[in-house]
C-alpha cells in the first residue's frame, strides 16, 4: 500500500453499510413525498417535506455531526425555505434545495474549509450522490463488474435522455419528428408513474440519510504521486465521472447538440421556411427556458468533468470534445438572446422575456468577472466565489418577486388602452398568468369593455385561488395576501 492519499479519496462512510434503520428512514421519506407531492399541487408541502428531510438527516447522522455549525445550518435552512413559504416556484425551489445541501455539508463534511470545496461538495451531492442509491443496491449483491458496467453507461444514457427531452420541448421541429416516430403507447394501461416517482424520491433522499463525501486533497503537492496507483491497492471506488464515463457521454452529447445547433442555423438565423404546421413565432418562443436549463446542465457537467486533476485535464481526446461542447452551448445562449430580441420588438412583458433577461445579465456579469480575474491575476476560487455571490443574490431576489403581478401590471400600464399607443392588451395572456394577475385584470376591465366570456374566465381564476387556499398543502404567503385583497374587494362591491 502506498502512503499517499487519493485526490478523490472518499471520506469513510458514516456507517460501514446502509443499515436497515437508514433504509427504513429513506422509504418513510419517499412515502411522505408520495403523500405530499404525487398528483398534488406543491406549496407549503415543500416546506413540510424539507423540514422532515432535515430532521431525518439530523437523526440518522446524530453521532457524526459538527455541533458547532448546527445553528448556522439551521439559519441557512430557514432562510432557504422562506421563499417557498412566500410562493412556490422554480427559484424558491432552487433555494430550498441549496439550503438543505449546504446545511448537510456544513454539519457532516469534515473536509469543508473553503468555498471551492463547498461548491464541489454540493455538485457531488446533487449530481453524483443520487446515483449512489443504484450503486449501493447493486453493491449489496457483491457484483462489482456489473456495477462498473452500469455506472459507465448510466450517466451518458440518463443525461442524454434529459437533453433529448429538453431539446424536444424547445424545438417544435424536433417534436414533430419524434411524434412521427411514435409507434404508440402499448404500456398506457400500466401505471408506472408512481413507481418512477418512488425511485426518484429514494435516489434523492438517500444521500441525506446515508452520507458520504469525497475528500479533495492538495493536488499540487501530490501531483506526481497521484499519477501512479499502487497495483496492490484495491479499487473500491467506482467513479461516476471517470474517463470512460466522460468519453461515453461527450460523444453522444456533441451529436445531440449539433442537431439543435444546425436547426437554429437553418430556421432561426437563416430564416428558412418552417414546416407548414409550425409558425416562426412558436419556434423562436418555445426555446427560452429549455435551452437555458440545457446550458446550465451542460455547464454543471463540464465543471465536474474538467475538475482539477481529473481525467479530462490529462486526456488529449476528452479535452477537444469538451471545447466543442462548450462552444455549442455558447451558440445556444446566443440563440436565446436572438429570441428575446425578436419578441421585444412586438410583445409586452412576458415570463420568457424576464427569464431570458435575467439569464443574459448573469452571463454578462460572469464574463466581466472572468476578465477581472485575468487582469488581477486572481484564482479560480475567487472566480467561483464571485459568481456564486452574484447568482445567489439574483436568484434570491427572483424568488421574492411576484412576477405574475409585475408582468400583468406592466402590460396593463403600457398597453394601447392605457396610453393610446403601442400594443393592444392581450387579455388572454393576462388570464393565463393565473390568480396573481387578478388585480391587474380588474384594472384592465376598467379600461375596456369586458365581454361575458372574459368575466367568466376571471371568475374562474377567483375560484382557482379559493381552492388553492382551501388546502394547507398549497398554502403560500403570497396567495394569502391575494386572498385578503379579493375578500376586501368583495366586501366593498355594491350589493
Amino acid at each position: 500500500m502506498t502512503s499517499f492519499e487519493s485526490p478523490e479519496a472518499e471520506i469513510p462512510s458514516i456507517a460501514d453499510g446502509p443499515p436497515p434503520a437508514k433504509a427504513a428512514t429513506a422509504f418513510a421519506l419517499a412515502a411522505l413525498a408520495d403523500w405530499l407531492f404525487y398528483d398534488q399541487t406543491a406549496g407549503l408541502s415543500v416546506v413540510v417535506f424539507a423540514l422532515a428531510l432535515a430532521c431525518a438527516s439530523l437523526v440518522a447522522n446524530l453521532n457524526h455531526l459538527d455541533r458547532r455549525r448546527l445553528v448556522i445550518a439551521a439559519v441557512i435552512v430557514v432562510a432557504g425555505l422562506l421563499p417557498v413559504l412566500e410562493e412556490f416556484n422554480a427559484a424558491s425551489l432552487v433555494f430550498a434545495v441549496l439550503a438543505l445541501g449546504t446545511a448537510l455539508a456544513l454539519t457532516t463534511n469534515p473536509d469543508l474549509d473553503n468555498v471551492a470545496k463547498g461548491a464541489a461538495a454540493l455538485v457531488d451531492l446533487f449530481l453524483v450522490s443520487p446515483f449512489r442509491l443504484f450503486r449501493d443496491v447493486i453493491g449489496a449483491f457483491n457484483l462489482p463488474s456489473l456495477t462498473r458496467g452500469f455506472i459507465l453507461w448510466f450517466v451518458p444514457l440518463l443525461l442524454g435522455t434529459v437533453f433529448v427531452f429538453l431539446f424536444v420541448a424547445a424545438n417544435p421541429v424536433l417534436e414533430e419528428w419524434i411524434s412521427q416516430l411514435n409507434p404508440g403507447n402499448p404500456a398506457a394501461s400500466l401505471s408506472l408513474g408512481r413507481t418512477l416517482f418512488w425511485i426518484l424520491a429514494l435516489a434523492l433522499v438517500w444521500p441525506f440519510i446515508h452520507v458520504k463525501w469525497r475528500r479533495y486533497a492538495n493536488l499540487v503537492a501530490n501531483k506526481t504521486q497521484y499519477a501512479v496507483k499502487d497495483p496492490a491497492e484495491p479499487d473500491n471506488l467506482i467513479d461516476l465521472f471517470g474517463a470512460g464515463t466522460i468519453l461515453r457521454s461527450l460523444i453522444p452529447f456533441n451529436l445531440l447538440f449539433s442537431v439543435q445547433t444546425i436547426l437554429d442555423a437553418i430556421y432561426l438565423w437563416g430564416n428558412a421556411a418552417l414546416p407548414a404546421d409550425i409558425t416562426y413565432a412558436s419556434y423562436a418562443h418555445r426555446g427560452a427556458y429549455p435551452l437555458i436549463i440545457t446550458a446550465l446542465l451542460a455547464a454543471a457537467f463540464v465543471l465536474v468533468a474538467m475538475r482539477p486533476g481529473g481525467p479530462a485535464e490529462r486526456s488529449r481526446v476528452i479535452r477537444p470534445l469538451v471545447y466543442v461542447w462548450v462552444g455549442q452551448n455558447v451558440l445556444l445562449v446566443i440563440s436565446s438572446m436572438l429570441r428575446l430580441d425578436l419578441y421585444v420588438q412586438i410583445y409586452l412583458l412576458t415570463y420568457w422575456r424576464v427569464a431570458a433577461f435575467v439569464w443574459m445579465l448573469l452571463v454578462a456579469v460572469g464574463l466581466i468577472l472572468i476578465v477581472v480575474r485575468i487582469a488581477l491575476r486572481g484564482s479560480n476560487e475567487w472566480l467561483i466565489r464571485a459568481n456564486l455571490l452574484v447568482l445567489t443574490f439574483a436568484l434570491y431576489a427572483c424568488a421574492l418577486i411576484n412576477f405574475a403581478a409585475v408582468i400583468a401590471d406592466y402590460n396593463v400600464s403600457h398597453s394601447r388602452e392605457a396610453l393610446g399607443s403601442g400594443v393592444n392588451l392581450d387579455m388572454d395572456y393576462l388570464i393565463q398568468l393565473g390568480p396573481q394577475a387578478l388585480p391587474a385584470i380588474d384594472r384592465a376591465f376598467q379600461l375596456r369593455t369586458a365581454n361575458p366570456l372574459l368575466v367568466s374566465r376571471r371568475n374562474s381564476l377567483v375560484e382557482q385561488q379559493r381552492q388553492q387556499m382551501a388546502s394547507w398543502r398549497s398554502w403560500g404567503f403570497r396567495g394569502w395576501r391575494l386572498q385578503r385583497f379579493l375578500d376586501r374587494q368583495q366586501a366593498n362591491a355594491p350589493g
